[in-house]
């Protein structure tokens, strides 16, 4: 039997607020265990949450940024549920109006564009931490993460870009720092399968907790794969919430999954509906940055670029900000500078696992470097020297070329001349390439390159081997 999977995302993108949802305590990370947990956050009897005006707006911002739907009246409500890290027995969420409802985000996969549309995206606080180690047998409880501001978003996508694009924009529009290794943004995967062709879903299993882009792909891969065997062996998938083992590659049983009715909602008596109002909206619209999809459209428009290079230039805030700074040095040549950004630059900063903002390339000086090959000073390969150069700490271009002598060789009488002695030495070569077989062409631009120590223009040397050549 042929199947297809179905993949239900729900992000966690902690919010980029000094303090926490419903209390003043700090968000800080790294401090040690429950120092930064307030009152509120450990529900001692008597104390009332105040919503955090910032975790609001940074809500609504990632709203007007996916096109969503702003709710002038949002509620909050208790989950109930228990676990060891949840000191009130509940979770202040939202339920029936969230604060923001549907959207979309756009992505590539390949060449091609997909567009997701949204669920909602709600507010609500983060439960703590069960600690495992160090504790003779015993677990500890860290509620320093307790009631920190979460905006939980949900859709069905092609997992991994879809997942990739969102964390983009959280990070773009700067309502969340991103950062997977500490928890800031995490996924969970609801992943079923079903007969081709079908439009009955499947039972669904929840994988908590996803933190990196490569977890996320190989959870859902390993459990697409669990459920298939499982079908086809005659058994049935139990819908339940699984945790992924990365040393196993395997996904493994964390307990029953409840549906929403199990977690009986109902609005929270201590905190009063969300109002949001449209000048609050227009204020926020007016403070976004450009978002991703305008600068996209904008590249294209104005500087030329595919909407693949332009989804490349964009994957990042920092990344569209520099190409643009070396559009500005070196205006005219926006192509050459994309290529350069996305291919050398790109690959250099993967290579040693820097982000843009380390590039130890400034946006000048590549424009310095990109300059002296669009008027044709550096051929390619030269150009990739002076690269490494500043990599390793050079800061001019011009000064690497002039200590290095690197000066391509663009006159045409000295490159005929030495054309000329190449097909004159050669006549074996002249008389192959004469019959027909091309490869033999190669054989004198290599001559002519080692003639000139890799400095001649390749294009001129082309063009005067064919003009000598065809004689």
């Amino acid at each position: 039997m042929n199947w297809e999977i179905v993949i239900g995302l729900e992000t966690h993108a902690q919010l980029s607020t000094a303090s926490k949802i419903f209390s003043g305590a700090s968000t800080a990370f790294g401090a040690a265990p429950n120092t930064q947990a307030s009152a509120v956050d450990i529900a001692l009897p008597g104390v009332l949450p105040v919503a955090n005006k910032g975790a609001v707006e940074r809500a609504i911002r990632f709203g007007i940024a996916v096109g969503g739907n702003i709710c002038r009246r949002s509620v909050f409500a208790r989950k109930n549920y228990f676990y060891p890290d949840l000191p009130k027995g509940y979770q202040i969420s939202q339920y029936e109006l969230p604060i923001v409802s549907g959207g979309t985000i756009s992505f590539h996969v390949g060449d091609m564009e997909r567009t997701v549309r949204l669920t909602r995206a709600h507010l609500e606080e983060d439960a703590g931490k069960s600690l495992h180690e160090d504790f003779h047998g015993m677990s500890g409880i860290d509620l320093n993460r307790a009631g920190t501001p979460l905006l939980e978003m949900r859709s069905a996508a092609e997992a991994v870009a879809y997942a990739k694009t969102l964390h983009a924009l959280v990070r773009w529009i700067d309502i969340c720092d991103g950062n997977m290794q500490e928890g800031s943004f995490r996924c969970d995967a609801n992943v079923s399968v079903r007969p081709q062709g079908s439009d009955k879903l499947g039972t669904r299993c929840e994988i908590k907790n996803l933190n990196s882009f490569r977890f996320l792909e190989r959870a859902i891969e390993f459990e697409m794969r669990r459920q298939i065997q499982l079908l086809e062996d005659g058994g049935r998938v139990v819908q339940e919430t699984r945790l992924y083992d990365p040393d196993r590659d395997e996904t493994r049983s964390m307990r029953s999954k409840e549906d929403a009715q199990d977690y009986r909602y109902f609005p929270d008596p201590d905190l009063l509906p969300l109002e949001v109002t449209s000048a609050w909206i227009e204020r926020v619209r007016s403070a976004l940055p450009e978002l991703p999809a305008a600068k996209r459209d904008r590249f294209q428009r104005e500087l030329g670029l595919t909407p693949y290079d332009t989804a490349l230039l964009t994957a990042s805030r920092e990344m569209a900000a520099y190409f643009e700074n070396v559009v500005r040095t070196l205006p005219g040549h926006a192509k050459l500078i994309a290529n350069w950004v996305m291919g050398e630059l790109a690959g250099r900063l993967n290579k040693e696992a820097r982000e843009i903002e380390q590039s130890p390339i400034s946006a000048t000086a590549l424009a310095g470097l990109l300059r002296r090959i669009a008027d044709n000073t550096l051929s390619g390969k030269m150009a990739k020297d002076v690269f490494d150069a500043l990599w390793l700490g050079g800061t001019d271009a011009d000064q690497i070329i002039h200590d290095r002598g690197l000066k391509q060789i663009s006159d045409t009488g000295e490159i005929e001349k030495i054309v000329d002695a190449i097909v004159a030495a050669n006549p074996a070569q002249v008389a192959e390439y004469r019959a027909g077989k091309e490869k033999a062409f190669n054989f004198f631009v290599g001559q002519a390159m080692k003639a000139t120590k890799g400095k001649a223009n390749p294009n001129q040397v082309n063009e005067i081997l064919r003009r000598k050549l065809s004689v």
